[in-house]
């Protein structure tokens, strides 16, 4: 009569274990399939049958074979539990992902128990791996993640330009700053600003002159390196941080951008607006005290050139301090 109960323990565990949403893989100390379920058929195309006796690596060769061992020897060794996360290994074995987000992820992500299995004698013999399909836990935490970074992102960025907003720009030069006093690496500052800014708005309209803000900062944009810091700085003010450039190449970069500000039309509202901007150039020097002594004399330069006439780029020296 006990035995008789002990088997049909048996049959309600096997038929759990077939109905089960999460993979079960039994394999024997030579990596062959012994128990195949359900969730494993459905995934992987290949029936209990046509599983059974191969070896889970001749089946599935994007395993890497050398860690995986490792990770099983282990856990038999220990006689303890091991466990693999999506964070670490996206997949054990790649399934397509059939969630409904399924777009976000072409392979399932999955987390793996790995569970050494004892005969009566105490003897690991066998190895259970229970394998959880977790696409939508890590999509979920993906999309989190992206979105934070966005968060991120914008609370850096000025709204109307997309350029550094001057909080995060004026932190970005204080660490090139530092990073001048202790390796002595160049770095200058192009500062420019829109001339006649207010003509512009007061005869074209202030959307008119947002749209000039606009262009003005693509323009930047499309000049400036993916190590150089963009900002607006307030208003019709702008300035591009270059980290490792010396005063005459930021001279060059500010010459190619005065160039193509001047021939830009911008068209907003059935109207054509042409604009200038004049620009002042400085790099650190051993007199400077701190960061915004740089930005103190790219605005004097500035200065220089607005009081020169407009439309030009001025060099701040040693011998404008």
């Amino acid at each position: 009569m006990a035995a008789q109960f002990d088997i049909n323990e048996l049959h309600w565990l096997l038929d759990i274990v077939q109905s089960i949403d999460v993979g079960v893989v039994v394999l024997d100390r030579d990596y062959r399939i012994e128990v195949w379920n359900s969730f494993m058929e459905n995934h992987s195309g290949l029936s209990s049958a046509e599983a059974a006796q191969r070896s889970l690596f001749e089946l599935f060769p994007e395993i890497d074979q050398d860690w995986f061992s490792r990770k099983l020897e282990t856990a038999v060794l220990l006689g303890t539990r091991a466990f693999t996360i999506w964070e670490q290994r996206p997949y054990l074995i790649r399934f397509n992902s059939y969630q409904p987000i399924t777009g976000l992820a072409d392979a399932m992500y999955q987390n793996v128990t790995i569970m050494p299995l004892r005969n009566p004698r105490g003897e690991a013999d066998h190895v259970c791996l229970i394998i959880y399909d977790v696409t939508g836990i890590a999509l979920n935490k993906r999309q989190l993640e992206a979105a934070n970074l966005q968060l991120r992102e914008q609370a850096h960025r000025d709204g109307m330009t997309g350029l550094l907003n001057r909080r995060y720009w004026e932190q970005s030069l204080e660490r090139e700053f530092a990073r001048y006093q202790r390796y002595e690496t160049p770095a200058s500052l192009v500062m420019f600003d829109i001339d006649n800014f207010k003509p512009i708005n007061d005869n074209h309209g202030h959307q008119t002159g947002d749209e000039v803000i606009r262009e003005a900062a693509r323009v930047i944009r499309e000049h400036a390196r993916e190590t150089d810091y963009a900002g607006r700085y307030g208003g019709e003010e702008f300035v591009l941080l270059l980290p490792d450039t010396s005063l005459q190449g930021a001279a060059q970069l500010a010459e190619r951008l005065r160039q193509a500000m001047e021939r830009l039309i911008v068209e907003h509202l059935e109207q054509r607006v042409s604009f200038t901007i004049s620009l002042g150039v400085a790099q650190f020097s051993e007199e400077m005290s701190s960061a915004f002594d740089l930005v103190a004399a790219a605005d004097s330069a500035l200065y220089q050139s607005k009081q020169a006439g407009r439309n030009r780029t001025t060099l701040h020296t040693s011998d404008d301090t």
